[in-house]
């Protein structure tokens, strides 16, 4: 039944639909990172300025390397001393990264997630998926399918079921350069 809906939320991804799901710590938005107009719904349904920029999440970090410039060795590998897990790098972008992503920056944020729906999702996506809280820009992150269901009612096209990680607060947020935490 579980792997039915990864592969029918992997579907509405491909048509340009929004995805709900768990992560490590609230409840996530996700879209096509490629699909501008995805993109566009996801940041109008969250009253989301696009100069922010957002995240990118996989299960595995081959997906996420076709959006950045790889930094130096050290660097690398203080991400992947966290990785899998809940804490989000902030990697130099390449320089065809889309603004509707990086925003303002000339950053981009990326993490290899562990969660088990999460990384499901993601591995039946077979790409990097936008993973941005499930919330309207000023209210806390949802906390439940219900929660994302009452902000959501009209725009969400998918909810994948399963429970949050432990974490109980959106990702930790590092500057891989510089290993500072950002958020």
């Amino acid at each position: 039944m579980l792997a039915l809906a990864y592969r029918e939320a992997a579907e509405v991804l491909a048509r340009g639909g929004l995805v709900a799901y768990p992560t490590e710590g609230v409840w996530g938005l996700g879209c096509d990172p490629r699909n501008p107009a995805a993109v566009g719904a996801l940041l109008a349904a969250k009253q989301r300025p696009v100069d922010k920029g957002l995240i990118l999440i996989s299960d595995h970090f081959e997906a996420l390397e076709a959006w950045i410039t790889l930094p130096s060795r050290s660097a690398l590998k203080r991400a992947f001393e966290s990785w899998p897990g809940p804490t989000t790098w902030l990697f130099p972008a390449r320089s065809d990264a889309p603004d509707w992503i990086t925003g303002e920056s000339d950053r981009i944020a990326i993490r290899v997630t562990n969660h088990p729906v999460a990384a499901r999702l993601c591995k039946a996506w077979g790409e990097a998926l936008v993973s941005t809280s499930a919330n309207r820009n000023g209210l806390p992150p949802a906390d439940g399918a219900t929660a994302v269901r009452r902000q959501f009612p009209k725009v969400l096209d998918y909810l994948v079921p399963g429970a949050l990680g432990g974490l109980g607060r959106p990702s930790t947020i590092r500057d891989v350069r510089s290993g500072q935490q950002v958020r």
